[in-house]
């Protein structure tokens, strides 16, 4: 009686009989669809979609501003370019959500090391648009730090997981290394508003990396020294920041947005039937929030914030029992950039904050912009993705934070 023999691997070879299990595409999606946060998927496809019909609503007043006696920009001119550069938006944001946690990490340490080094070349090659370089032009111009933003937040969550390999590592030192070259180098720009939304993300991660209390306040301190010597070193900040406290004139473009905010009421004056907006600045961009108010009322308005906050705490609700410290930082990181930079644009517009050339995430007329939202928000879509039937059983946010009012990390170490 024979007797089969046992297989050995050997290169190039496999065993006999080995049952192969290969997924199709469509049991891809099916997966895909099965852990991926689908309210919160809802609640981003809803901002955009606010967002093409507030682009409509500024177009007119953007092309007027910008035509010249040579050439006549038509009223729908960024309209229909927003809705171009939507849908390939759409196609990055769907894409980098099906990817790995693995791979999302991979694909954000890749962007930050890249835009890091464009975001060198700025001073150098860079153009100058509205007295500030932030700009490359490489046959299509794009701002690095625009897409530094993502791969900042994935880059410093990365770095401070390895404390869980190794807790005597100095991460704390590394990440504000890396924090203080990105505010050097945003602040030849000049570009004071995305560095403290960098900054604001650097804090969130290290608060949340298990920093001790008392070492907070030591860090606030430093950053409002920082922030004092802003203003009596750059031009560009002091004179934002006198007309905010000095109250500006009516034809600032703070003053101007609040007006054009206010003078629809609560429930607006109607689509194209604006008037204010006309006057204002960057209406398609910056203070698209004020033409929101006047066009379609500060019920929309409220609306929209309403948005942004259950965007910020669904992540959030995300991220109470997640179990991996990577996904955990780098999902804070990227709602904080997001919804950050939401609510000082809102801010601005509402003249309770100097103003800072941001513009409103997810809503905003944008090029290379609207392509960095889209793929922060498919990053965060992909790290926040969770298979329904798996249980934690590991800590999560909601102990991490426990753990930080006595300043102690997962380990019982201090960063």
């Amino acid at each position: 009686m024979s007797q089969s023999q046992p297989y050995i691997p050997r290169a190039g070879r496999s065993p006999a009989n080995e049952p192969r299990f290969r997924t199709t595409r469509i049991g891809e999606l099916k997966i895909w669809w099965r852990e991926i946060d689908r309210v919160l998927l809802f609640l981003i496809l809803a901002m955009m979609a606010i967002g093409t019909a507030a682009v409509a609503a500024a177009s007119p007043a953007s092309a007027h501003r910008l035509s010249t006696s040579k050439i006549t920009l038509p009223d729908l001119y960024f309209y229909w370019a927003h809705v171009r550069w939507q849908a390939v938006g759409l196609i990055v944001m769907f894409a980098a959500s099906t990817l790995s946690r693995n791979n999302a990490r991979r694909v954000g340490i890749v962007l930050a090391a890249t835009m890091l080094f464009f975001l060198m070349l700025v001073p150098v090659i860079g153009s100058e648009v509205n007295g500030a370089k932030r700009w490359i032009n490489l046959g299509i111009g794009f701002q690095p730090s625009e897409f530094l933003k993502p791969g900042f937040a994935i880059l410093l969550a990365w770095i401070v997981s390895w404390r869980m390999r190794d807790p005597d590592m100095p991460v704390l030192a590394i990440i504000t290394g890396i924090m203080g070259l990105v505010a050097a180098l945003m602040m030849m720009q000049p570009d004071l508003g995305g560095t403290i939304l960098f900054g604001g993300v650097w804090f969130v991660i290290i608060l949340l990396a298990g920093i001790q209390l008392q070492r907070v306040g030591m860090l606030a301190g430093a950053g409002l020294v920082l922030l004092t010597a802003t203003y009596f070193l750059y031009d560009n900040a002091r004179h934002r920041i006198d007309s905010f406290f000095g109250g500006g004139t009516a034809f600032d473009q703070v003053d101007l947005a609040q007006r054009t905010l206010m003078a629809g009421g609560w429930t607006g004056s109607g689509l194209w039937l604006g008037v204010r907006k006309m006057t204002l600045p960057e209406a398609h961009t910056d203070y698209i929030f004020s033409v929101i108010g006047e066009e379609f009322g500060l019920l929309v308005c409220a609306l929209i914030v309403v948005l942004y906050l259950a965007i910020v705490i669904r992540v959030l609700t995300r991220l109470v029992d997640e179990d991996d410290l990577f996904s955990m930082l780098a999902g804070a990181g990227l709602v904080t950039q997001i919804g950050g930079q939401a609510f000082i644009n809102i801010l601005v517009n509402l003249q309770l904050f100097p103003s800072k050339g941001m513009t409103l995430p997810l809503v905003s007329y944008g090029g290379s912009s609207t392509i960095a939202v889209c793929l922060a928000v498919g990053l965060l879509l992909a790290l926040t993705r969770r298979n329904p039937y798996l249980d934690r059983g590991t800590p999560g946010l909601k102990d991490l934070i426990t753990q930080n009012m006595y300043g102690q990390n997962a380990k019982g170490t201090r960063p």
